[in-house]
């Protein structure tokens, strides 16, 4: 071999030297990549299984999930709220600069707390509906709602569609619930919110003679739908007026994302305080007692 086929065979293998270095580097790079990825996807995957083991921790709602329960009634709210207006109600007065919010089917450990800290966070007290059941799985939550300075109110035992319920099953879902909260808050609540909005006249009629306030809404937030922070402050700044009740929920069926409207609340916070409304709980806000204190629900008023 003469002196230029050694100098060629001597470059030839430095650059498959450095070539066969560069693709070792590139291949650790792609498998550091690769790793990183994975664990990036395990870390998710227990996240979203400690979220999923939480729900599940919380009893499912009877009736099903609000997204597929919502349907006519053979009376709607409106027509419900004219036959009984003192009964029925879906707003406060329309001459102060006062709104409620309101959170249905708590509590539970995943989204509730999370309410509870905006709504800490931006001083501003709030009423929440409550499930029985869900009331027994998680009294820590309840307790935490009353020291915080928020209200209670009934939203059945059990989630069911009322509709659909014989009146002893209905009575029971009721009363349980008033037990429950009773041992919890020191008061029986005055008001109650049917699951789903979804109630008839005869059962209306029996509340009103138990001495309850049946409090729906008149801007309802959608938020059971799964929406964004920002669909759901929509929803509800385009639709606010004086003496507006706000439908939000703190809890869900099992599965359903709350995460937009626990984002949206600063916003509604924040907007509708800049525009001086105040937030005031449903008592306030309807000028009536909270709950009553003692064994029945029309023993003594408390403010």
């Amino acid at each position: 071999m003469n002196m230029r086929q050694k100098w060629l065979a001597a470059l030839t293998a430095a650059v498959l030297l450095v070539g066969g270095c560069s693709g070792n580097n590139a291949g650790q790079d792609a498998q550091q990549a690769q790793r990183q990825e994975e664990r990036n996807e395990q870390a998710l995957t227990a996240k979203r299984s400690e979220g999923q083991t939480a729900q599940r921790r919380t009893p499912n709602l009877a009736g099903g999930k609000e997204s597929k329960v919502r349907e006519p009634h053979p009376m709607t709210l409106a027509e419900l709220h004219m036959h009984y207006p003192t009964t029925f109600r879906l707003n406060g007065p329309l001459d102060k600069r006062q709104v409620s919010l309101t959170f249905d089917d708590g509590p539970d450990t995943v989204f509730t707390p999370k309410v509870l800290d905006v709504l800490k966070q931006h001083n501003v007290k709030a009423t929440f509906f409550l499930i029985g059941n869900r009331i027994e799985a998680h009294p820590e939550i309840v307790k935490r709602i009353i020291r915080e300075g928020h209200e209670v109110g009934n939203h059945s035992y059990s989630h069911p569609n009322l509709p659909k319920l014989k009146p002893n099953q209905f009575h029971a879902e009721v009363l349980r619930t008033q037990d429950l909260i009773a041992r919890h808050s020191g008061y029986r609540p005055k008001f109650i919110r049917p699951p789903y909005g979804a109630i008839n006249e005869e059962q209306v009629k029996w509340l009103a003679s138990q001495g309850f306030t049946m409090v729906n809404w008149n801007v309802d937030s959608l938020d059971w739908k799964g929406l964004t922070a920002d669909q759901v402050a929509d929803n509800v700044l385009s639709n606010i007026r004086h003496g507006s009740i706000i439908l939000q929920h703190s809890a869900g069926g099992h599965g359903e994302d709350l995460s937009g409207s626990v984002q949206a609340l600063p916003k509604i916070i924040k907007k509708l305080k800049e525009d001086g409304v105040s937030f005031v709980t449903v008592s306030e806000l309807l000028q009536l007692p909270k709950g009553f204190k003692g064994a029945g629900t029309k023993t003594a008023p408390v403010k």
